[in-house]
């Protein structure tokens, strides 16, 4: 006879999911209501706010999808891309190459523009491309690359696309809420994230936001969307303002309801000081693998605080530092992937689970994991330069959320 499922308690500090907060997983348990009942209408006019908050955007469809970021990610590319066009697509990682795949089912032409593994979008090779391809009409790229832990330099990438006459399409799954995203600043045409990374909200919903320029492209297309569902000229028409909506399709009520409740957390805490905590956060954890002797693939300019892909030192076993983590003290990190599959850990320092306590517990644990596999180390120099680290930047943070 099967018997209710009951998790074990883990500290997720891998590539996400993240940890939830509590208050989330309340706010999940709250009743569910109707998805055109007035008062969960009314709760969606404010997440919309509140996401439109988080992006820094004004954007008018700003909307959660129903759906993980990889629907975002779709939905972007279904609505913006049609058969026939060229879509300039930078990869540096496992992402940029989803966009890919996302361009040929639309019946388009990817442009590639490739870097190396944990390194940026090279603007001169986007600069190049567009040349070479005066006919594209879209440029898509990773802000964030979760295989990497790289950052690209967003403003600069959509300024050079919109220089060709492009529209400029953000994966921000991993940067939002956790590094700098000026969705209206920065000029983003089209952005998705995800709902279980820095937003520690649980998997299975995708901010999105498009531009006015975005939605005349949607309004002015020549092939119908190839998705109904992620059609977003009917989406708006149920993500709409006000009471009056046209059901498009049963909303996950509950999950909206978590991540409201994220959201409002975001609200409460600041923005900038959530970027903050993350760069205080990822500055600890940094001195403390280094005080281990490990470093990082990605040079410290373009270093996501969030997602930190550290190099795994000749002659540990890096899968069985992981099960060890899993199995003796309850901890996820991330494996590497693709060509870095075996080389790195992806140690995820996201949302609710990028506390101090959390980098102290889990360099503690790395300690006694890589002695007992005999990598030569001082045991309680990583603890002590955390410590450290995050006292010399007691009063940093605020002023220096970008350094």
């Amino acid at each position: 006879m099967p018997q209710s499922f009951h998790p074990p308690q883990r500290m997720l500090l891998g590539p996400g999911p993240s940890d939830v907060s509590p208050r989330v997983l309340e706010a999940m348990a709250r009743p569910t209501i109707g998805h055109l009942d007035p008062q969960f209408v009314a709760m969606m006019d404010e997440l919309k706010s509140m996401l439109q908050y988080a992006l820094r955007t004004k954007n008018a469809l700003t909307l959660p999808v129903s759906a993980p970021g990889s629907a975002g990610m779709e939905t972007a590319f279904v609505n913006l891309v049609e058969p026939g066009d060229t879509v300039i697509v930078c990869q540096n990682g496992v992402f940029g190459g989803r966009m890919k795949e996302n361009v040929e089912r639309c019946g388009a032409t990817p442009a590639m523009v490739e870097d190396e593994w944990g390194q940026p979008v090279d603007p001169q090779k986007l600069e190049d491309a567009l040349k070479a391809h005066p006919e594209a009409r879209t440029v898509a790229f990773v802000q964030a690359e979760t295989s990497t832990g790289a950052e690209s330099d967003t403003r600069t990438l959509v300024e050079i696309a919109h220089r060709h006459d492009c529209l400029a399409i953000v994966d921000a799954v991993t940067a939002l809420g956790g590094t700098p995203i000026e969705t209206d600043a920065w000029g983003i045409d089209a952005i998705y994230s995800g709902s279980q990374k820095c937003l520690s909200c649980t998997p299975g919903l995708s901010p999105v936001s498009f531009s006015e320029a975005a939605i005349a492209r949607i309004r002015a297309r020549t092939h119908k969307v190839q998705s109904w569902f992620l059609d977003l000229n009917l989406v708006m028409g149920y993500w709409g303002q006000g009471a009056k909506r046209a059901y498009h399709h049963t909303a996950p009520i509950n999950a909206l309801y978590g991540l409201h409740e994220s959201l409002v957390m975001l609200q409460e805490e600041g923005l900038e000081n959530a970027w903050a905590r993350h760069r205080s956060n990822h500055i600890a954890l940094r001195d403390g693998l280094e005080a281990m002797g490990l470093s990082f693939i990605v040079a410290t300019d373009y270093r996501l605080p969030q997602l930190n892909a550290v190099r795994v030192p000749a002659g540990v076993d890096e899968a069985a530092v992981r099960a060890a983590l899993l199995t003796d003290y309850s901890i996820e990190i991330g494996a590497g992937l693709g060509p870095l599959a075996g080389q790195i850990w992806r140690i995820g320092l996201m949302g609710y689970a990028s506390n101090p306590r959390n980098v102290y517990v889990l360099l503690g644990a790395l300690e006694s994991i890589l002695a007992a596999q005999g990598y030569k180390l001082t045991r309680g120099d990583a603890l002590a330069a955390a410590q450290a680290a995050h006292a010399a930047q007691t009063d940093a943070p605020k002023a220096a959320v970008n350094d």
